[in-house]
This record gives structure tokens, C-alpha cells and sequence, in this order.
């Protein structure tokens, strides 16, 4: 910890020691470009009397400085817009950032390209990265989680309808093996009222998806890739809301708005909520609770009844010499599901619940050219101290027809719980902190420190078993990543970035010996390292090449259990992982109206002590147990794909498909000296070939003047694949999770340039029996309608 502390030192004085010798900024220009309908745009901004020009950034925002006072001209172009021309005084008479409307060009014949879409910036990282633009989901209902699962190389498996349980799997890594962040801050400590599957599209401007090598600047301890979930804060005053009604009695609302004044003072807030009964039917064994005989039958889920209400809000100022943002916010949310089923579903629950809470303040300052040109600083922290619970209180047992009876029926004042009897309460006291400083010495080299500190205190107490010593023990976490970067870009055809990373842990529990617990604590130190590099063959081909040394730390949740269904496993060693990708990407056009982008990577995982959870027989209660377990050497080879058409801004399709070939690469067990049987098998429960199709047709002005008609499909394939040791056991009686053929269909018809929009949709449009995980069944055929207003004003001419 000395040398890294030692290390950041010195960096930071040097970068304090560049921006003493430099001079300070004169003045700055700086604004936003948006349409008449107030979406922003990546346009090319030059400052005529400068001869100076850059393009914009994914909220359409643009920044010159070191400017002299006086006049300049302006003049911005942008794809499928009319060039417009803007006479500014500086230093100009408002703190806030000039706001700019583009009109489209209605008698656009021939183009030229001269910006590129944030999509597009992202992509052509030297990173094996894909970036989804979520404003063109609006009008869906999806969540998060849907809209990445038809992303290549992504499986999200969720155990049931709205709110399940989920897990997400990234080119075979899977759980927290990936990272997920929100705005560059790590989603560690959210809770679970705030999860991938429960947070609307609409709460997104993008979705970011690195496969493999993470860049530094986003921090944690990625083992094998990273969500980066890219919200919309570019100053402005709007108001986005929609409402939406499915099948089994579900409703999803969000409201998303914004406001600024012309000193800089702005208001954001996000809020929204779900709620489903999840009451779907599934194709299960009832058992007679007289005979115990197992009858086939098609029944509705009885206790499934989920939701969750969410507000994010922030304020604060923009736009000011001491700050470009500086937001302080709150984020308050909770959630309650009931617990229908287990691991399988031959557990049947009539009682049990699951609860929790989020009341996480937040701070967020960003400084762009922080007393030099190019030195940008980012901070941002937050604290989460709500609270968590499990209830189990019924001693009872169900079957799949809701009929119970008292597990002791000659004594039914019995205490106890369908599992084990508890009321437990507990509060994990997450919190982050996280420090980005950035210096760009010229246009050929760049430099970037961050550093992340992750903090958990679980406390927690049983109602019914106040005292027992178990609940007492601590449960402690604290976790620091420090990463440096450089990049060097040689021109616009080659860039190459190198970082180093220093991975710190520490914990604390007990163990159980001879009846009494006694403290352990435990620390990790490891160093990691990657270097990743990009080259344009062609101004339309581009290759990219990546190798990471990572490390990934335990979680709270695999050391400590989560109460419901995983056992913690305070033994779990740190994986590692090297992680290698070779990419191409190539676009092409013909004719100029029709246009083809073709993506290919081959990936190369050699990870230790990966770690999986791993079913572990029955307990005492009968209940079948998971627990987290380290399987010494595991490698994956695999390649994904994705193709994708669009003809003028009237079709779109694609296909993309992925097959990763995970193996059980451990030859002797520890332990034994014999070669372990399982070796060289694949590795069991996860998907190893699966993809999706899609296609969308867009029709304007049907009906009225200014409308859009969207009709959209997809189409989801996952291969069969089993569920335990593929070698172990007798054919004919393996666990197999069978093949999965989804299709689901959507319309979407806006007015007024999308002011309002209303859609409808159906899922699993052939109602097929669909399974992510062994016998869990996922929903049946089901419908939505989904209402959607869009406002924005201008401010600044």
C-alpha cells in the first residue's frame, strides 16, 4: 500500500508541477447542438477566425478555449442539417453554454461526413467495445437488462418474470466477473431496488458493453468486461413520460426531466417504478400433499407479486469557471418480491419475501482544463445505508396449486419457515468513492489516473433469533483500485493505450471452531497490466488488438451468502485472468443509400481460480443450497459476430451470433494425484452457442403529417446445454436446459416529431416454454402497450 500510495504521489505532482508552468485560460466558448425537437447532435464546430474545429460529444456539447476577447464567427455542420452560421462576443454576456438549433435539410441529395455518432467514437476505441443507443428504444418497454441481452456475446438469464433474479454472463464470464457502472461510477453498492432488469431504457442515453479488457479510467476490478450505463446531463429544460400496461397485471412508469436557468442553476430528476403479479403460467409436477404423487400439469404462478419505486435526483450548477458540473443528489428507492420457487422448481413457497431499500446521497464535480489546458478532473462519491430483508415465517408446505398444509399437522403452532424461520434484517453500508484525473499533453500523448475505493459493513439481526452469535460476526470488506494509463495516438490511424492497475483487499469474518468463532481477516495485493491498440487498414476497416493481466476480488455477496439462496464462501480465492481479443470491423455503403457494417472478434480467456456457484446437495430443511466455489484453471475460446443493413432511414436488420467454448482446463485436483474426470469438459451451465436476429421498417407520414410508423421484430436462439459435468452420469438421464427459440414483435407509431408516441409490443410471440436457467420458466406469451410524451424547451439563441 506504501509504494502505490508513493506512486499516485508522484503522478499527481506531476501533473500539479505541467500545470504550474502553463498559462492560464483566457476565455471560453462553449454550447450545445441540438434539433428542433431538442435532440442533441454530433456535428463539426469551427471557429472561423481560429481556423480551429472539433467535432461535438455524445450530448451534442462543444468547448473552445484560451480565446482572446473579442468577435468570432461560428459556423456548424452536421449529417442530413443545414450549415448555420453564429457571430459571438466574448466573454459572452451568460455563464450558461449557447444553445444552438439545426434544421434538417429537406433537398439533401448528396452528403458529406463530417462528424461521428457517440456510437460510432466508442466503437472505434482501441477496446473490443460495442455501444447501443438507447434514445431509439424510448418507445419500447424494455428494461436495461432486455436491451443487453441482443447484444453479442451477452446472455442475461433471469429465474422468472419482472424483477427476478438475475444473471449476466459477458463472453463466458459471468456474475461479478463484470462490472457494471453508471456515468463511469461503480454500480457496486446499489442494492437491489436499483438492478439492470429493473431500470427503464428511458433512464439511458447509452449502454456501453467492453468485452474483456476494461479501460482504466472506469476503474474496479473487472475480470472479463464492464457495462458502462451513459446517462443524459447535458444542460436543458425538458420533461420525457411514459406509462406502459402488459400481461399479468404489470405497470412500468418513468419520468425523466430537467430544468436550467440562465445563471447555471439546474434540477435533474429520474424516477420510475414496476410492478407485475408475475402471475404467468408454468408447466410443472403437483404434488398431492396427502400422497406425495407427482401429477404433470399447467398451473399460474401463485406468490410471485413484485415492485419497485426508484427517484434519482440532483442539483447543482453548470457551466462555471470552478466547475463545469457540480451536483449533489439523493437516490432513494425500495423494492418487495415475493419468493416463489428456489433453485428448481420442485421448492414451492407460499410465504417467503424478499425486501429492500436504497438511501444513497451522491456528489458528482467535473472540471474540464483545471488550471491548464487539457488537465480534467472527475469526483464523484456516494453512500448507501439502506436496509435489506428476508422474511420466512410460515412453516408450511406448498404445491404449485397454492394448497398448503403445517409441516407438523399434529402440532401447527409449531414456529418456524418453509426454509429457515427468519425475519432478518440487515444493512450492507456501502459506500464509493472515485477520483479520475486526466491530462492530455498534446495531441499525440495522454495520460489518466483513477482510483476507486469500495467500502462494506454488513450488520444484521434475526427477529425471531435476536441473539444468535452467528448474525454477530463481523462481515467486512474494503477494496482499492488504482489504475494509470497512457495513450499514444501516432495519427489517426493508429492508437495504442497502456495501463497498470493495483489491486487491493481486505476483509473481515469469523470461523467457527470447537463452538466458539474466532476473527479472521484477510488482504490481497496483486498487480495487473494490459495493453490495447487499434489500426485503420482502410478508412473503413478497422483492426484492434487487446491483452489484459486482470484480477478479480471476491464480492460481499460470494464471501458472506445474500440470505436467500447463496451460501457465502469466505475461503474464495481472487480469479485472474488473461484476456486477448482480435477484432475487425468494417462498413462500407452502395449506391449511398445502402449500408453495411460487419463486426468479427475472437476472444481468448485463460482465467484461474474462476469462480462459479456450484449447486451443493440438499440441507437439512430440504431446500437445495448454491454456493460460490473456485475451479482452478478454466479456459475459453470463442468468436462472436454481428451484421447488420440499413437501407436510407427506412430498414435496418441484423444478425449477430456467439459461440464460446468454455473448459474445465484443471488436470489434478488439489489434493489428489490422479487426473481429475472432469477434465477437458466444458464447463456446465452456461450457454455456449446463441444469438439473435432482427428487423425494423419505418414508415413516415402515415396518416397525418410529421408521424413515423416503426414495426420492429427479433428473434432470440440459445443451443441447448447442460446443466451439470457433461461426462458424468448416463445419457439418457442428464440435466439438460433445452434449446430456446424466442420471437417477439413491436409497433410504434409517433406524432409531431415524436412529441407523442404510443407502441405496442408481445413477447414470446409463439408462446413457447422458455427456460434461462434449469426448470425455471420464464413467461409466457405476453402483450404491452406503452404511452410516451416528449418535451423540451429552448433556452439560449
Amino acid at each position: 500500500m506504501q509504494n502505490k500510495q508513493i506512486l499516485l504521489m508522484a503522478v499527481l505532482c506531476l501533473f500539479f508541477d505541467l500545470a504550474k508552468s502553463q498559462s492560464p485560460v483566457k476565455s471560453t466558448l462553449e454550447g450545445v447542438i441540438q434539433d428542433d425537437k431538442g435532440k442533441a447532435i454530433e456535428a463539426m464546430v469551427l471557429l472561423l477566425e481560429t481556423g480551429k474545429g472539433l467535432p461535438t460529444d455524445a450530448s451534442g456539447h462543444f468547448r473552445f478555449t484560451d480565446l482572446n476577447t473579442g468577435k468570432y464567427t461560428l459556423e456548424i455542420r452536421a449529417l442530413g442539417y443545414l450549415k448555420s452560421v453564429k457571430q459571438v462576443t466574448l466573454p459572452t454576456p451568460v455563464a450558461q453554454p449557447l444553445l444552438i438549433r439545426l434544421k434538417k435539410d429537406r433537398d439533401l441529395n448528396e452528403v458529406t461526413v463530417l462528424g461521428k455518432t457517440a456510437a460510432e467514437k466508442v466503437r472505434q476505441q482501441s477496446y473490443n467495445v460495442v455501444a447501443v443507443d438507447a434514445k431509439k428504444l424510448y418507445n419500447t418497454s424494455m428494461d436495461v437488462g432486455q436491451v443487453l441481452n441482443k447484444v453479442s456475446g451477452v446472455r442475461v438469464r433471469e429465474s422468472g418474470g419482472v424483477g427476478a433474479d438475475l444473471n449476466f454472463s459477458l463472453n463466458g464470464f459471468t456474475g461479478q466477473q463484470v462490472k457494471f457502472f453508471v456515468d463511469g461510477m461503480p454500480m457496486d453498492n446499489f442494492g437491489s431496488s436499483f438492478q439492470l432488469n429493473n431500470i427503464p431504457i428511458n433512464f439511458a442515453e447509452r449502454i456501453e458493453v467492453y468485452k474483456g479488457v476494461v479501460p482504466v479510467w472506469l476503474g474496479g476490478d473487472a475480470l472479463g468486461g464492464a457495462v458502462n450505463i451513459v446517462t443524459n446531463t447535458a444542460p436543458r429544460t425538458y420533461l420525457d413520460v411514459s406509462y406502459s400496461y402488459g400481461s399479468f397485471n404489470t405497470h412500468k412508469s418513468s419520468i425523466n426531466a430537467g430544468i436550467i436557468s440562465k445563471s447555471g442553476l439546474t434540477l435533474q430528476v429520474n424516477a420510475y417504478q414496476n410492478y407485475s403479479d408475475n402471475n404467468y403460467k408454468v408447466n410443472v409436477d403437483v404434488a398431492d400433499l396427502e400422497t406425495g404423487v407427482y401429477t404433470p400439469m399447467r398451473v399460474r404462478r401463485f406468490h410471485d407479486r413484485y415492485h419497485n419505486e426508484a427517484i434519482v435526483t440532483n442539483i447543482g450548477v453548470v457551466g462555471k469557471k470552478y466547475a463545469d458540473q457540480l451536483l449533489v443528489g439523493i437516490m432513494l428507492g425500495q423494492n418487495h418480491a415475493d419468493i416463489q420457487t428456489g433453485n428448481r422448481m420442485y421448492d414451492v413457497f407460499g410465504g417467503r419475501t424478499r425486501s429492500g431499500s436504497i438511501i444513497q446521497p451522491t456528489i458528482k464535480y467535473t472540471k474540464t482544463n483545471l488550471f491548464v489546458k487539457g488537465l480534467d478532473l472527475r469526483i464523484s462519491g456516494m453512500y448507501n445505508p439502506g436496509e435489506e430483508r428476508a422474511v420466512d415465517t410460515l412453516f408450511r408446505m406448498y404445491n404449485w396449486l397454492g394448497q398448503w398444509q403445517y409441516k407438523d399437522p399434529n402440532n401447527p403452532s409449531t414456529p418456524g419457515g418453509e426454509s429457515s424461520r427468519m425475519d432478518y434484517k440487515y444493512k450492507n453500508n456501502n459506500g464509493i468513492g472515485n477520483v479520475n484525473l486526466s491530462y492530455q499533453l498534446n495531441e499525440h500523448h495522454s495520460f489518466v489516473l483513477s482510483n476507486v475505493i469500495t467500502t462494506f459493513n454488513r450488520t444484521g439481526v434475526n427477529k425471531f433469533d435476536p441473539n444468535n452469535e452467528a448474525d454477530k460476526q463481523p462481515k467486512k470488506t474494503f477494496k482499492n483500485i488504482a489504475g494509470l494509463g497512457y495513450k499514444y495516438d501516432y495519427n489517426d490511424r493508429w492508437s495504442t493505450s497502456v495501463f497498470l492497475k493495483n489491486y487491493h483487499q481486505g476483509s473481515k469474518t469469523s470461523i467457527l471452531a470447537d463452538g466458539e468463532y474466532y476473527h479472521q481477516s484477510g488482504s490481497v495485493d496483486q498487480w495487473g497490466y494490459g495493453i490495447a491498440s487499434t489500426y485503420f487498414i482502410l478508412p473503413s476497416l478497422q483492426a484492434k488488438v487487446s491483452y489484459e493481466k486482470a484480477y478479480r476480488l471476491p464480492n460481499n455477496d460470494e464471501l458472506f451468502g445474500d440470505v436467500i439462496n447463496l451460501t457465502g464462501n469466505p475461503d474464495l480465492k481472487p480469479e485472474s485472468s488473461d484476456n486477448i481479443n482480435v477484432g475487425l470491423n468494417y462498413h462500407f455503403h452502395l449506391n449511398k443509400i445502402h449500408h453495411f457494417v460487419v463486426d468479427g472478434n475472437f476472444i481468448f480467456r485463460n482465467a484461474k481460480d474462476y469462480i462459479r456457484n456450484q449447486l451443493q446437495g440438499v440441507s437439512f430443511t430440504g431446500r437445495q443450497l448454491m454456493m460460490p466455489v473456485n475451479t482452478r484453471d478454466v479456459t475459453n475460446r470463442g468468436v462472436d459476430a454481428d451484421i447488420r443493413y440499413t437501407y436510407k432511414d427506412v430498414f435496418t436488420a441484423g444478425v449477430n451470433g456467439t459461440y464460446q467454448n468454455l473448459r474445465n482446463n484443471t488436470r489434478i485436483e488439489p489434493g489428489s494425484t490422479v487426473q481429475s474426470q472432469v477434465y477437458k469438459d466444458r464447463i456446465p451451465n452456461m450457454p455456449y452457442f446463441f444469438g439473435n436476429a432482427n428487423a425494423a421498417l419505418t414508415l413516415k407520414n402515415i396518416i397525418w403529417k410529421d408521424t413515423r410508423l416503426t414495426i420492429g421484430y427479433n428473434m432470440l436462439f440459445v443451443e441447448k446445454f447442460y446443466l451439470r459435468w457433461p461426462s458424468q452420469g448416463a445419457k439418457d438421464s442428464k440435466y439438460i436446459v433445452p434449446q430456446q427459440v424466442s420471437h417477439d414483435m413491436n409497433l410504434v407509431y409517433s406524432l409531431k416529431n415524436g412529441k407523442y408516441n404510443v407502441s405496442a409490443g408481445v413477447l414470446n410471440l409463439f408462446d413457447k416454454t422458455l427456460y434461462d436457467n434449469f426448470s425455471l420458466q420464464k413467461p409466457s406469451r405476453a402483450f404491452n402497450v406503452k404511452l410516451r410524451y416528449f418535451f423540451v424547451k429552448d433556452h439560449v439563441q
